[in-house]
């Protein structure tokens, strides 16, 4: 299976009913990830990844390779952790209640699906492979290690 088939299917599943344990299952063996929302404040991972990221109405979420990257310090404007996310990859949960609620932003190549409430579209959900998402915390990277040089091949040290 792969990220396009796994969306096909998912599309157009109903809300609170979006994955079985063992889609779950089949996700992961297959190192995919489905990202989707739940209420108004959650950004669902299963598959390869399982994990929430806490977001109401909307945030970022960052991922290296292994997954999601959490902020472990007291205070939201952590130094650590603002380096730590310069090198990752980010999904941004976009949050607009009365329309589709949940829809997300990330530069990991990936297939969507939706998700439907009462007849409504409530999330456009995004299916990506952990080879994707490698490949883009490597560019991440490069991109940010090639802002660092100066011109004369030196270290720019902002």
């Amino acid at each position: 299976m792969d990220a396009k088939e796994l969306a096909a299917k998912l599309h157009g599943r109903e809300y609170r009913e979006e994955m079985t344990e063992e889609e779950i299952g089949q996700a992961k063996e297959a190192g995919l990830v489905v990202v989707y929302g739940a209420s108004d404040d959650l950004i669902e991972f299963r598959g390869a990844i399982y994990d929430e990221f806490v977001c109401f109405r909307g945030g970022t979420a960052y991922l290296n390779e292994h997954g999601l990257i959490q902020n472990e310090c007291p205070e939201e404007d952590c130094p650590y952790f603002r380096h730590l996310i310069q090198q990752t990859v980010e999904i941004t949960a976009v949050w607009a209640e009365g329309e589709t609620s949940w829809t997300y932003k990330t530069d990991i190549p990936h297939e969507t699906f939706d998700i439907m409430e009462e007849g409504k579209v409530y999330c456009r959900g995004l299916v990506f492979s952990l080879q994707n998402l490698e490949e883009a915390v490597k560019q991440i990277r490069e991109k940010r290690e090639a802002e660092r040089m100066t011109p004369q091949g030196g270290w720019n040290r902002r």
